[in-house]
């Protein structure tokens, strides 16, 4: 699945098309995609989302998506990259500092749901991004605070829309020492490790989980799980007292025959030969 890549912090890119011009696709940045006018579906993360005139996506890095268009329709892409934001510090209040526009946008429910705008709202949303595609073709909108205060009013129309839809919407907040200790906990049940489940216990999309794991940690997901699991059942070997059948049924494997594939794959050698060194 090809992946987009983008250098300037932020781009507004207006286009309409009958057909869309772009593949199943994730990319390295984030974007808000405002519907002018048009109709058809836009599939994200497997989900099947009707949309129509003045609808609006947001998609964060890792999601995969892309539109089947029913009838022509006109978009408005605003994409940044996590330095956008970054530079823009000194303009935050202090509830930015702690739940950023990037984490806001790695929000499940908002791949998962159609966001029903009403009447006030609705008319801010249209307003606000002609405001932002005018101001687009006098200036560098990079740099512009104005832009900058428009974009940030976008995420407020959102949680509005979202209170008034009475949906309950988790914090987005990725505490790293919690995913450590809930894996540090779970270990020994391979079923609460995987990373669906760990990706949905801790509200992150599952696509996002795996790349934002290696970037954090600076190792793979399954590496990390693989390692610390090896880690665990050489110490229980080396204190000598439980039997490797009892191991593989603390690790919940499903006998002693598949922990031994399982250490050899990985230490080149059984358990038995292991507890002899």
């Amino acid at each position: 699945m090809p992946k987009f890549n983008q250098f300037e912090k932020l781009i507004i890119h207006e286009f309409e098309d009958e057909v869309f011009p772009h593949v199943p696709h994730t990319h390295t940045y984030y974007e808000i995609i405002y519907i002018k006018k048009g109709s058809g579906i836009h599939h994200l993360n497997n989900n099947l989302l009707p949309y129509k005139t003045g609808d609006l996506f947001v998609i964060s890095p890792e999601d995969e998506h892309y539109f089947d268009i029913k009838k022509s329709t006109r978009f408005v892409y605003i994409k940044f990259t996590d330095n956008y934001f970054d530079s823009k510090k000194n303009l935050f209040c202090d509830d930015l500092l702690l739940n950023t526009p990037e984490d806001f946008m790695r929000n499940k429910l908002l791949k998962e749901t159609i966001l029903k705008f009403d009447d006030p709202c609705k008319t801010i949303l249209k307003n606000t991004i002609e405001n932002i595609s005018a101001y687009n073709c006098k200036t560098d909108v990079s740099s512009s605070p104005i832009v900058f205060y428009q974009i940030l009013s976008i995420f407020g129309l959102i949680k509005e829309t979202i209170r008034c839809m009475n949906l309950q919407m988790k914090s987005t907040h990725i505490d790293n020492e919690q995913i450590a200790t809930y894996i540090h906990q779970n270990i020994y049940q391979p079923k609460l490790v995987q990373i669906k489940v760990i990706a949905n216990h801790f509200n992150i999309a599952e696509t996002y989980f795996s790349a934002y794991f290696k970037r954090t940690f600076a190792i793979g997901y399954r590496d990390y799980i693989h390692n610390l699991r090896t880690t665990l059942i050489e110490k229980r070997i080396h204190n000598n007292q439980l039997p490797i059948k009892q191991i593989a049924y603390e690790f919940g494997f499903t006998d002693e025959s598949h922990l031994s594939n399982y250490f050899k794959k990985r230490k080149h050698m059984k358990p038995t030969d292991f507890k002899k060194t």
